[in-house]
């Protein structure tokens, strides 16, 4: 198995547990919770600021000292509803409790700090589309640059159908030389409805120094250092997933291959 393709530890509790340490870079970190009903998950970040995200069913949030009650709409990530999302400052600690099953995505990443702890979703958060034709995907703009709402954490939902592509053309974001590239390490928490299923996701630069690919499963985590990361939903396989992403800069500048050029993004 690639190294950068991280399968679930288990099917309950913290499943993915992806420290920039255990990644073999700097700044994206990312943990995954898979709770039953009554189950309870709590961390404290250090100088690392989080954005909690309800990937599916319901839970009662807590961050920075704030209750914010139960939080949480869709019981299927497939439900295409705007996520709730919870944006924890660095210094401070979170904690869930789950009313039903429910999946919780963990985002973090290094941060000043200075910001409230607050909701970032559902409110503000639309389904927007993007691409034509078999290239169409359907995204949630969670926390991207648009929206000021954390100081290091770049988060987004994509949505795409089966028989698509999506993160495409190829592209990448692994310089920083802003403003026309910036560095930004990635992940990919992949879904796939039917769960079954499976989706394709390669990652590769130019040089072939780097070229990996996968074929991912429900709740699997692929990493992205370097290089371009096209994905692919196979036919009647739908793939949902999160992406993660942070580095020097809070801004998401990115080169498309240079082959793809004749491909609008």
């Amino acid at each position: 198995m690639t190294e950068l393709l991280r399968k679930p530890e288990g099917t309950r509790g913290l499943i993915h547990a992806i420290t920039p340490e255990a990644a073999g870079w700097r700044y994206v970190g990312f943990d995954l919770w898979r709770l039953g009903a009554g189950d309870a998950a709590q961390a404290a970040m250090g100088d690392r600021e989080v954005i909690v995200v309800l990937i599916e069913g319901r839970a009662r949030l807590s961050a920075g000292g704030q209750d914010f009650g139960l939080m949480g709409d869709r019981l299927s990530v497939f439900d295409k509803r705007p996520p709730h999302c919870l944006y924890v400052p660095p210094g401070t600690g979170w904690r869930a409790l789950a009313e039903t099953g429910c999946t919780l995505a963990v985002c973090s990443a290094p941060a000043q700090g200075g910001r409230p702890a607050q909701r970032l979703g559902p409110d503000g958060i639309d389904l927007e589309e993007r691409g034509t034709g078999t290239n169409t995907r359907y995204i949630h703009n969670i926390a991207m640059e648009g929206r000021d709402v954390a100081d290091s954490l770049l988060v987004t939902e994509v949505f795409t159908p089966a028989g698509h592509w999506s993160s495409y053309p190829p592209h990448r974001h692994d310089e920083d030389d802003f403003p026309n590239i910036t560095y930004l390490e990635e992940t990919y928490y992949h879904r796939l409805d039917p769960a079954q299923g499976f989706g394709v996701q390669r990652v590769f630069t130019e040089d072939g120094s780097l070229d990996e690919t996968m074929a991912v499963a429900d709740h699997d985590v692929v990493l992205v250092p370097r290089g371009h990361h096209p994905c692919a939903a196979p036919h009647g396989i739908q793939m949902y997933y999160l992406n993660v992403m942070a580095g020097p800069r809070r801004n998401w500048r990115f080169r498309q291959h240079p082959d793809y050029g004749f491909l609008a993004t």
